[in-house]
């Protein structure tokens, strides 16, 4: 009996060894099988939800959002860029070397300025060619006048008449010809230079630039002909982005308001020009041309919105214009959640209505509850 007790007793460690080692296994299966832990949520806080006291709750009285009828509107991201047909290309008809640059790319230029003058060789050959001219038109016009002459005296035939005062008129037309050259490319034939100045055709602003000091310049020696580009910038244009299923609710010459991010409270007012034909493929927006005139402050490359009134009627809501917090370039209003509880919802806003009224064109219906002071409740929701 004591032999059997002692072999129990020697093998129960030998027992609890292989429990621990098959143990041991299964876990470190599990631990390799790749599966991952089981995933722990952690409930955050709604941050658009205010709490207040419920004794503090009467300091935020609540208004009923009213109820408004107003022309449909459709918004657009809008972007100006310059009148193409308002762009004039600055070119040298003279082929050289660019001596002296007056201007340079940004500056605003007048009609008949001085932009930049050229060393040419072509500036001499076409006075060359109008000297020739004068010569030939000189000694035309003398052979002309003693064919005349010796004609009424009888000693020469109409016919040589004739022919001397058609080469005085082929020598009249080489010398206008020379005159007119000499204009195009800007040389006086009275002070003649190598020298070329090149003017501007139009008053605006240079919003391009190819030429420097000591570059080539003209239609054939240098890489580009333009060597600046002017914009007038008195119209622009301010293009939109509209989607496919808004294209019907808009026509031309129907009127825009454009608001630019740079200056939210100068809006300016355009019309559609166009329409676009085509369709972005992968954002399915159509370009919506609005001419505009430019107050002074705009400028190319400036972002905004465009607003287009249709002419069907909308309902939408109406609350005071103290219920509406403009916070982060979004509009909020406040509402009632429970006895002590407001949430901040995000509307979108409209017009002014009778100067203390805001039109709420999303994200509020009318006949909801709102807090009338937005500011005075999220000024306590801070603290």
């Amino acid at each position: 009996m004591i032999s059997i007790s002692y072999r129990k007793l020697a093998a129960l460690p030998l027992t609890a060894f292989l429990m621990l080692a098959i143990v041991g296994c299964k876990a470190k299966q599990e631990s390799s099988s790749g599966t991952p832990p089981p995933v722990q949520v952690i409930q955050v806080a709604d941050m658009n939800l205010i709490t207040i006291d419920k004794g503090d709750v009467a300091k935020f009285p609540l208004a009923t959002a009213g109820q408004i009828q107003s022309a449909s509107e459709l918004t657009a991201t809008a972007t100006v860029f310059p009148d193409i047909s308002r762009e004039v290309p600055v070119i040298s008809l003279a082929n050289g070397r660019v001596v002296d640059i007056k201007t340079r790319l940004d500056d605003n230029v007048k009609k008949g300025q001085l932009l930049f003058r050229v060393q040419s060789g072509d500036a001499s050959n076409a006075f060359n060619a109008y000297l020739k001219a004068v010569n030939d038109e000189q000694l035309a016009n003398k052979a002309y006048i003693r064919a005349d002459d010796l004609f009424k005296h009888g000693a020469i035939s109409q016919a040589m008449v004739e022919q001397a005062e058609g080469s005085e008129k082929n020598a009249k037309a080489d010398l206008t010809a020379a005159e007119e050259q000499l204009n195009v490319l800007g040389v006086d034939k009275n002070h003649p230079s190598t020298v070329v100045d090149v003017h501007a055709p139009i008053s605006g602003v240079i919003i391009g630039q190819n030429v420097t000091n000591a570059a080539a310049a003209g239609v054939t020696l240098s890489g580009s002909a333009t060597a600046f580009t002017i914009a007038d910038l008195t119209t622009v244009w301010v293009l939109c982005d509209v989607y496919e299923n808004d294209i019907p609710k808009l026509k031309p010459k129907q009127e825009a308001r454009i608001k630019l991010n740079s200056y939210p409270d100068r809006p300016i007012t355009g019309r559609i020009s166009d329409i676009g034909p085509v369709l972005d493929p992968s954002l399915r927006t159509a370009k919506v041309r609005v001419e505009a005139r430019n107050p002074g402050f705009l400028k190319l490359g400036m972002f905004g919105t465009a607003t287009f009134t249709g002419n069907a009627k909308e309902t939408h809501a109406v609350v005071p214009t103290q219920a509406v917090l403009h916070l982060h370039d979004r509009d909020w209003v406040f509402l009632p959640v429970e006895g002590n509880q407001f949430k901040r919802t995000e509307v979108r806003a409209g017009r002014m209505v009778d100067g203390d009224r805001q039109e709420i064109l999303s994200g509020l219906l009318p006949g909801q509850q709102i807090v009338a002071n937005a500011l005075l409740l999220e000024s306590a929701g801070n603290q």
